[in-house]
């Protein structure tokens, strides 16, 4: 079964379970909801971002304010 079918299935029961097999099945899933972030980052990538942290705090790489960022993401302003 590929992932659409699955999900398709998985909505359907939801949509028709009782109260009952809903809180079992959110009690079977609830530390995979709950404890796991949707993305960890890698040690490297970590170790990058505190790099770049630092020479931003220092001053020496270049900072952008949100309306200046989405201005470059749109093609308004070039970087």
């Amino acid at each position: 079964m590929n992932r659409a079918v699955i999900q398709e299935k998985l909505y359907e029961y939801i949509e028709q379970a009782n109260d009952k097999k809903l809180q079992g099945l959110y009690m079977f899933i609830e530390d995979e909801i709950t404890n796991h972030p949707s993305f960890v980052l890698s040690e490297d990538e970590l170790k990058i971002l505190d790099e770049e942290r630092e020479l931003h705090i220092a001053g020496k790489s270049k900072s952008y304010s949100l309306s200046e960022a989405q201005a470059i993401i749109r093609g308004q302003q070039r970087f």
